[in-house]
């Protein structure tokens, strides 16, 4: 005797999603949605952009609660598996909910067929995540992510491919380079600016750095790098070895760079 019921031991279902629908609905963000009502703080700016070898993502440290500063520290660019990231966007609490779901959701997976989601299914997956959430929307808790990863069969110059998403569960592939959060409209001025085919990686983390330099000029949810806090935004590259985290002290050097050349810039 295992001492599970039967549910636990019938599902056929390679979704972790779905299995915790059947089993446990209370665990999943959709049902928290009423007690949701408190969590304030939200994440702001996420940026991407394909490089040479694959695709890198960035995120700025802001939280806020209204005009409040709710944190400087907070991480919005995490690693969903081995060959993909993903960013956050809107309500932080179920934000920071729906990628622990996502991660665990693309392990399932992997564990009961013995493969990788590809990165459309991956994309999609998220899509219907979403789609489940959007009751939450609708009472303006919502969660908007950026994903990104890469795909050794796309077409053109770079594996790289990146996904935004809408609250509805609607998702596109965006060319290039795209942002999303309160100050994705100037971040996406920014790449359209500094971009270009074939970046490399330190090139790459230079045209991040600059967007969201330029997203905090405008946008007050928006954090630039901090100079005197020491504080630089998150960055993770994907290329065909993995995902890694983009250093501290690199990033913090681009941004230095990119304040001196603005003759001392926003911090």
């Amino acid at each position: 005797m295992t001492g599970l019921s039967a549910a636990y031991l019938s599902t056929a279902s390679n979704s972790f999603v779905e299995f915790a629908r059947e089993v446990a609905p209370h665990v999943l963000p959709s049902a928290q949605a009423a007690a949701a009502e408190n969590i304030a703080p939200h994440a702001t700016t996420i940026v991407a952009l394909t490089t040479a070898d694959g695709v890198l993502m960035a995120g700025d440290r802001r939280a806020t609660i209204g005009s409040l500063i709710a944190s400087r520290t907070m991480e919005k660019v995490h690693r969903a598996d081995d060959g993909s990231v993903v960013g956050i966007a809107g309500t932080a609490g179920i934000a920071l909910e729906l990628v622990r779901l996502f991660q665990l959701e693309l392990e399932h997976y992997e564990k009961i067929e013995g493969t990788v989601l590809s990165l459309d299914g991956k994309a999609n997956r998220l899509a219907s995540m979403l789609r489940a959430n959007l009751g939450s929307a609708l009472r303006g808790l919502a969660v908007v992510p950026l994903f990104a990863g890469v795909d050794q069969k796309a077409d053109g110059d770079t594996p790289g491919r990146i996904f935004s998403f809408d609250v509805t569960g609607g998702r596109y592939e965006e060319q290039d380079y795209h942002s999303v959060g309160s100050g994705s409209t100037f971040a996406r001025g920014s790449l359209k600016k500094r971009w270009k085919p074939g970046l490399s990686e330190g090139a790459a983390v230079e045209v991040a750095v600059e967007a969201l330099f330029d997203a905090a000029d405008d946008d007050s949810g928006t954090a630039g790098p901090d100079l005197i806090r020491r504080i630089g935004p998150t960055m993770m590259v994907v290329d065909s070895e993995g995902v890694r985290e983009v250093q501290a002290d690199v990033i913090l050097a681009a941004a230095a760079d990119v304040a001196a050349r603005r003759g001392g810039g926003s911090a």
